[in-house]
């Protein structure tokens, strides 16, 4: 909505609701909800979109900068669906997960960037994954494959190597 109206176009967040519901159901945009991980429980509101294609993002959006993290996110988004899991975008007190996926009571919490080799990014990525108190599997997916292992039980894996795993 903030792009519509930079442009000079009025448009009213119900247009914009009706819009995106459009573009859902036309299998275009998918609408993850969001899953309070203290709570245990399904949020109403502050659902996140990923589309279909990312070509029509790049379309649609300015070409200020090619977001390749947004980019590897919304991969890995499709990919947890093809492989069967249910997903949500993961919420705690201070936190967002980028995915916390449920398939036959098992619970995978997932973090999703393109590199981890800067120091700041890897403390941002990890500290989501270590704010949650429970021993359900935690993996970060990154393009690297020099911060790969294991941190304190969280996986670091290539998102190539994983992609191509199933």
């Amino acid at each position: 909505m903030k792009y519509l109206t930079s442009t000079g176009r009025k448009v009213s967040s119900a247009t914009v609701n009706d819009y995106m519901e459009a573009l859902r159901e036309a299998f275009i945009f998918y609408s993850v909800e969001r899953f309070d991980i203290s709570g245990k429980k399904i949020l109403k509101t502050l659902n996140k979109w990923y589309i279909v294609d990312l070509a029509l993002r790049d379309y649609i959006l300015p070409k200020k900068t090619y977001d390749l993290g947004f980019s590897l996110e919304n991969t890995v988004y499709f990919e947890l669906l093809r492989r069967g899991y249910r997903v949500f975008v993961g919420k705690t007190e201070l936190f967002e997960i980028d995915f916390v996926t449920q398939k036959n009571n098992e619970i995978i919490y997932y973090q999703v960037t393109s590199s981890m080799l800067d120091q700041a990014t890897f403390e941002r990525e990890m500290a989501p994954l270590k704010n949650i108190k429970d021993n359900y599997k935690k993996v970060v997916l990154t393009l690297d494959k020099f911060t790969q292992g294991n941190y304190e039980g969280i996986e670091v894996i290539n998102v190539i190597d994983w992609l191509l795993k199933e």
